[in-house]
């Protein structure tokens, strides 16, 4: 194949279909970050969807020679991405939550004694912004609202609304009826009504603009780095909400969220760096680890703003493994 030239997409198949596993490659190159959005909303956690992007990319190459050219090679990889992602579904007894979904708000100060829980819960993971364009489909809100749907209504929404499929391109990719397709599409969108804001982020954000999105991330950063609470709050609307996962504690309102992070947080040292997360603003924070003489990495605040321009939720994601998949380091200097 010339290297002086890019090849056309049927000269690359015809490369893959010899055997050529770099043809292959750049075959798929320009699908993989949307195959792993789709796989991240169809299974809510950055871990799974990372390895069923990998076991798509595997079946499509082993199945190459089935690919007979009557629908795009993208849509014959998000029909694969989307089986599999089904079979991950059907393994695992657990749909992805976030704590509001695990009980009412809790009332009191934090306790430094409090266990996260990763044995009976799994919890609905932060996707690092890399520029897509369908931002709507990533966010945090849709994402979870997602999670509330079965399986196969899930993969038709997804499929239909989200992917641009018709109707029937989804009854083949599942295996079913247009009427069951059509019959699931009209459940799930009942749901989503019912759990999903009126006002995307994105829209709240495009009226923001993002000089003003900027200066609320810096403020919420600054405020928690002097352990400012009266300052974090003044940031807040009055029913906002607060969630930790892997923990299953949560608060609601100004007043619960002051005594929490009177108690907690605004008792310990902190750096931010700015970063995006399901194309909301997030920052990367940093505790202090005396032993280290550093900041170490704690957790992802993802921010959900309101149309007034204050933060409507923090949903800070405590997992360092997290940090590298966001391009952040472990650790910053003092």
């Amino acid at each position: 194949m010339p290297s002086d030239q890019a090849a056309s997409e049927p000269d690359l198949l015809r490369a893959a279909r010899a055997g050529d596993q770099d043809a292959f490659d750049e075959l798929v190159a320009p699908c993989r970050r949307e195959l792993q959005a789709h796989c991240y909303r169809m299974l809510g956690t950055l871990h799974d969807s990372e390895d069923a992007l990998q076991d798509t990319l595997l079946r499509a190459w082993r199945g190459l020679a089935s690919f007979d050219g009557r629908s795009s090679l993208r849509n014959w990889l998000y029909r694969i991405a989307t089986n599999v992602s089904l079979d991950v579904i059907g393994r695992r007894k657990r749909a992805p939550v976030l704590p509001m979904d695990q009980g009412s708000a809790a009332s009191g100060g934090w306790d430094f004694s409090t266990a996260p829980d990763t044995e009976t819960v799994l919890w609905l993971q932060p996707l690092p912004d890399d520029g897509y364009e369908q931002r709507e489909s990533i966010e945090l809100a849709f994402v979870a609202a997602l999670q509330h749907l079965s399986p196969n209504q899930r993969a038709a929404l997804i499929m239909r609304e989200v992917l641009g499929f018709t109707a029937r391109e989804v009854a083949e990719s599942m295996a079913t009826s247009e009427a069951s397709v059509k019959s699931a599409l009209q459940r799930a969108r009942a749901t989503l009504d019912e759990r999903l804001p009126d006002r995307s982020q994105q829209e709240t954000l495009r009226a923001l603009g993002d000089a003003r999105v900027q200066a609320i991330v810096r403020s919420y950063a600054d405020a928690f780095e002097r352990g400012d609470v009266d300052g974090l709050i003044a940031l807040l609307v009055e029913d906002a909400d607060w969630s930790m996962p892997p923990y299953r504690q949560w608060y609601s309102g100004l007043g619960s969220i002051a005594e929490f992070l009177r108690t907690g947080p605004a008792t310990l040292r902190w750096r931010h760096l700015a970063t995006t997360a399901n194309g909301q603003p997030a920052v990367g924070c940093y505790r202090w680890d005396a032993e280290r003489e550093a900041f170490a990495a704690d957790g992802i605040d993802v921010l959900t703003l309101s149309p007034e321009g204050r933060i409507a939720a923090v949903t800070a994601f405590l997992d360092p493994g997290l940090f590298p998949r966001f391009g952040l380091p472990e650790r910053i200097g003092p």
